[in-house]
């Protein structure tokens, strides 16, 4: 595999190595799950780019926040009196990923491309209409104008061809909400067809770039609800284990696939590898450790997107041992058996868990619509 990431960190900071620095040399990039235009306005953002943040991700409860916080969009906000409060997100939210972009850029050149990306959400109420969501993808890719920009999209059924259509344009995806190991195998065939779309297109195929989300802690708090349902002594003892061991299965889904001679074929021709993010690691049992999903899930060519809270516990106690990763699949399928002997259905828990996740994003971007209508109605005296 090709696309494992040099080391930006600061070399004018401590010399003593930080836990960013190990994690960085392990092959995993710390991404911040957080933005807003004060972190960029007040230096914060490029703080964090120094002591070793390599990207951002957002969504739209962390822009709903920030509009609550302050009055850093006001001036924004009263140019877009008059506009609709679709159009007043996209407005707002592009300026602010735009502006990221460019605080990352240094970090895009200095890794080839393979870091310093920011991703914006593709409208999740587009998630059941793929050729939707390939026009509002190439609507936020022109608008935004960055090359080291990612368009998020769900990994819903439909969201599986606009993906590849999408990577077909030459644009750069995070695919997001991935729950289940048939999905991540979905996720990645969709990444190749639109690869050799793209080839045939003639496109540039080293100018696109991937990012897989598959998420953590949303598993365990599904799975260990049932598991102390069932309540015995062998169910308790597997809580905190399934979504660790799913995401090392995915993983290892992740090498068998990018070891193909379909992958090599385009890797041949210049192809970028799907790198496995890691995404919902913030630890919501506070009996768990609460850098479990970054030290657990350390492995080559992943992604780590960390909330505030994980990243600074993990920059003050996260202790790197190395790859924890490869190696221990047998285990790791052992715990996803064990929970079906008990009595939890794996299909089940991931098949809930997307619903939810699509439900729960589709709230989050009416929260943002209901926020923005707010500061557009502020703005015209009429709150």
């Amino acid at each position: 595999m090709n696309d494992q990431p040099h080391s930006t960190l600061s070399t004018d900071r401590a010399a003593a190595q930080t836990t960013l620095h190990e994690l960085a040399d392990a092959g995993v990039s710390v991404w911040l799950d957080d933005l807003n235009r004060s972190m960029i306005a007040s230096g914060d953002l490029q703080e964090e780019i120094e002591r070793g943040v390599l990207g951002v991700t957002t969504n739209p409860t962390i822009f709903a926040t920030a509009l609550s916080e302050g009055e850093a969009y006001s001036e924004q906000i009263a140019t877009l009196v008059g506009s609709s409060v679709d159009e007043a997100v996209f407005a707002l939210t592009t300026a602010d990923v735009r502006d990221a972009c460019d605080a990352f850029a240094p970090v895009f050149e200095a890794t080839g491309g393979v870091d310093g990306r920011v991703s914006i959400e593709v409208d999740p109420r587009l998630s059941a209409d793929s050729e939707a969501t390939v026009e509002m993808a190439k609507r936020l890719w022109a608008e935004i104008d960055r090359p080291n920009l990612l368009v998020k999209i769900p990994a819903t059924v439909e969201g599986l061809p606009a993906i590849s259509q999408t990577i077909a344009e030459g644009i750069s995806v995070n695919v997001t909400l991935i729950f289940s190991l048939d999905r991540y195998r979905g996720v990645m065939n969709a990444y190749l067809t639109g690869l050799e779309q793209a080839r045939e297109r003639g496109v540039d195929l080293s100018t696109i770039h991937s990012v897989a989300s598959f998420f953590v802690s949303r598993v365990d708090s599904e799975i260990d609800k049932r598991l102390e349902a069932i309540g015995t002594e062998e169910a308790l003892a597997l809580r905190g284990k399934a979504g660790i061991a799913n995401a090392r299965l995915a993983y290892q889904a992740f090498e068998e696939v990018f070891s193909t001679p379909r992958w090599e074929n385009l890797a041949d021709d210049g192809a970028h590898v799907q790198r496995p993010l890691w995404a919902s690691t913030g630890v919501k049992n506070p009996d768990y450790p609460d850098t479990l999903y970054v030290t657990e899930l350390v492995a080559p060519h992943t992604v780590n997107t960390m909330p505030s809270k994980t990243l600074e516990a993990t920059v003050d106690h996260g202790q790197i041992t190395g790859d924890t990763v490869r190696g221990r699949y047998e285990e790791a399928q052992q715990v996803l058996d064990d929970l079906e002997r008990v009595g939890v259905s794996y299909t089940e828990v991931v098949d809930l868990l997307e619903v939810e996740g699509v439900e729960k994003f589709e709230k989050s971007w009416a929260e943002l619509a209901d926020s923005v209508q707010g500061e557009l109605d502020k703005a015209t005296g009429r709150s």
